[in-house]
């Protein structure tokens, strides 16, 4: 079988100690992830940002460095590849139309300190950013999710 690689940028969006995620209802599983998604072609990882930002939460982000990189080798048609970038809250958007990811019901401000107890995926990403925002030593490519 031949699969196709998918990049997806996701925004780590830090604001007064806590984490802006989606909140994702999958029959009852309810759970987190973070904003972003595919990047589509000639759009620079930046600018899929500020789109899938603007779409699934109506807010504008300013991306600033690349911090993660995992992988998801199961369970999709498609081999993924989530890069995670450090951005900064600029503002939300009046008015906007909300167009949320599949099962999304919406989005909470999940405290950084608890994290690790969150059911926030890629599950790997839990004590990294933790460390991040404790300016501790973190890792940045962190492998495939699916191997824990």
């Amino acid at each position: 079988m031949e699969r196709k690689i998918r990049n997806s940028a996701k925004a780590l969006i830090i604001k007064e100690g806590k984490i802006l995620v989606s909140k994702i209802n999958d029959n009852g599983d309810i759970f987190y992830i973070m904003p972003g998604g595919g990047q589509e072609v000639e759009e620079l990882l930046p600018e899929t940002l500020k789109r899938e930002c603007a779409e699934e939460m109506g807010i504008i982000v300013e991306p600033k460095s690349l911090v993660f990189v995992v992988e998801g080798l199961y369970g999709e048609s498609f081999h993924r590849v989530d890069l995670v970038f450090l951005c900064d809250y600029v503002r939300e958007i009046e008015g906007a139309e909300i167009h949320g990811d599949k099962n999304q019901i919406g989005f909470q401000w999940l405290s950084i300190e608890n994290l690790i107890n969150e059911p926030l995926y890629p599950s790997k990403l839990r004590l990294q950013i933790i460390n991040l925002f404790n300016n501790r030593k973190t890792e940045v490519y962190l492998g495939n999710e699916s191997m824990e």
